[in-house]
């Protein structure tokens, strides 16, 4: 989708609030989706200049709620509640009605995008010599260490077996 720069926007809207063409003649003449014009005359509308601006935002649970009550109460459109409401894609307050109507309110919630950051792990004190903890932990990992060689051991009698069977035939 190309970008197109708030004077070009003006210019756009401008010619069509001036009656020079409708959304169809004016899509034509500057190469511009018809939904595009039509988002950017309601956004000049509500908000004047300023609404061509765009502006990356993260937006609350609540907020996000008040914007989908409003549709609903008022009977808007996505394309009006969006100038309305300053919020660049009309498309995102579908997806936000999606999400609400499937998974929940919890959808809402924004949600941390990519890698979880690198933190130091506290290391864990460690148990003194000697002490009840220390002990408990030692017979905990020699257990393990029993119960591993004991697998082992049955693994390599399986496999003697299976070998002196091969033998035999």
């Amino acid at each position: 989708m190309a970008k197109f720069t708030i004077e070009k926007k003006l210019e756009v809207v401008q010619k069509y609030l001036n009656n020079d063409g409708g959304y169809g003649y004016l899509s034509k003449l500057f190469g511009i989706s018809q939904s595009s014009i039509e988002k950017w005359v309601l956004q000049y509308q509500y908000h004047g200049e300023e609404g061509l601006i765009k502006n990356y935002t993260n937006y609350t649970v609540q907020f996000k709620l008040d914007v989908l009550k409003y549709m609903n109460e008022q009977g808007t459109s996505l394309y009006e509640t969006a100038a309305i409401f300053k919020i660049p894609a009309p498309s995102t307050i579908l997806t936000w009605k999606v999400k609400l109507e499937t998974k929940g309110l919890d959808a809402l919630k924004v949600k941390k995008k990519g890698r979880p950051s690198m933190k130091k792990e506290s290391k864990k004190s460690t148990p003194i010599e000697g002490s009840v903890e220390a002990l408990h932990a030692k017979i905990e990992r020699l257990e393990m260490e029993n119960a591993y060689l004991k697998k082992l051991n049955a693994l390599v009698q399986m496999q003697e077996k299976l070998q002196t069977k091969s033998k035999r035939k």
